[in-house]
């Protein structure tokens, strides 16, 4: 190719646009537009002796046959190379039997990779597999960072950092009846689930807040704990069940979801579904429970005067 001064790119790019077809122009006709392909006819580009009829020009100006610089042989190769990770890559899908869940078919792939592939291949993971592998891994973090974030709100609204942990108490109730309504329905826990699992953390913890504020505002009027406490809770019992009826109403629709996607609201329902309810439940009776022992009395905000009237 140097002797005759060809160049290796001038011989790609007529490969290319001679088997392969490039598009060079396009033109118009009324609304409907045209691309303009150059390549050979389709009966000529079946037949290694094709390339005897192809010439290339030369940097001097001359053209040159094809077939001089060009051999061509019978081999056997892939259509294409695929890359992942910028490594050669060969993809493997596969849909999931019923019964079995993303966990465990990512742990059996993984554990017949280990067996099978020779020393030096690596696996990686793509589509709802990749992403649930990255969810889980994170669910640890996500679920810090919101009771985190739910505290320090709390700590800031109350002027308190033993009230909200009396409010959160809340938490494990509800993740408890979301984890049993997964159970019971048959789901799984997944990358779904676990947002609803999130969205319960801001959910069930107002009714530790209804509980707790009442509670700590007939305190301060002067009233003895328990007294506070009996009378807050049965005072905050309708607002807590309404909101709660008002939720769990909201979230049937997704736990009865039919057609498609509807195994993604199911999952979210159940879980709001089964965590708000019996988590009100038991926050109805732990929430003052643990008052009972954490709280604290606050500075009284009935003036002395007053009182000394009062009495």
């Amino acid at each position: 190719m140097a002797d005759l001064g060809l160049d290796i790119s001038v011989i790609g790019r007529t490969l290319e646009t001679l088997l392969g077809g490039r598009n060079v122009s396009t033109f118009q006709i009324g609304t409907e537009q045209y691309d303009v392909t150059v390549a050979l006819p389709p009966d000529e580009r079946t037949s290694p002796e094709t390339l005897s009829r192809i010439f290339v020009r030369s940097a001097n100006g001359d053209m040159v046959q094809l077939s001089n610089v060009v051999k061509a042989r019978v081999s056997v190769a892939p259509r294409d190379l695929r890359r992942f990770n910028q490594l050669r890559a060969i993809t493997i899908e596969a849909n999931l039997a019923p019964g079995y869940t993303m966990g465990e078919a990512i742990a059996d792939v993984a554990a017949a990779a280990a067996e099978v592939l020779p020393e030096g291949t690596a696996t990686d993971l793509t589509g709802q597999a990749r992403e649930f592998r990255d969810a889980s891994s994170n669910l640890a973090f996500v679920f810090v960072l919101a009771l985190a974030f739910i505290y320090l709100v709390l700590a800031a609204q109350f002027e308190s950092f033993r009230d909200p942990l009396m409010i959160m108490v809340t938490v494990p109730l509800s993740m408890t009846g979301a984890l049993t309504a997964l159970w019971l329905t048959g789901g799984t826990l997944n990358v779904y689930s676990q947002i609803g699992l999130v969205t319960l953390i801001g959910l069930i913890t107002k009714h530790g807040i209804l509980i707790v504020e009442f509670t700590n505002s007939l305190q301060g009027q002067g009233r003895e704990r328990r007294s506070a406490i009996i009378e807050a809770a049965a005072l905050r019992l309708r607002p807590i069940l309404m909101t709660t009826a008002a939720m769990i109403l909201g979230a049937v629709p997704l736990a009865l979801a039919t057609g498609a996607g509807a195994e993604s609201r199911q999952q979210i329902g159940w879980v709001i579904v089964g965590g708000m309810g019996l988590g009100t439940i038991l926050t109805l009776y732990v929430v003052p429970c643990i008052y009972a022992v954490m709280g604290y009395r606050p500075k009284s905000t009935v003036m002395p005067e007053a009182a000394t009237a009062t009495a």
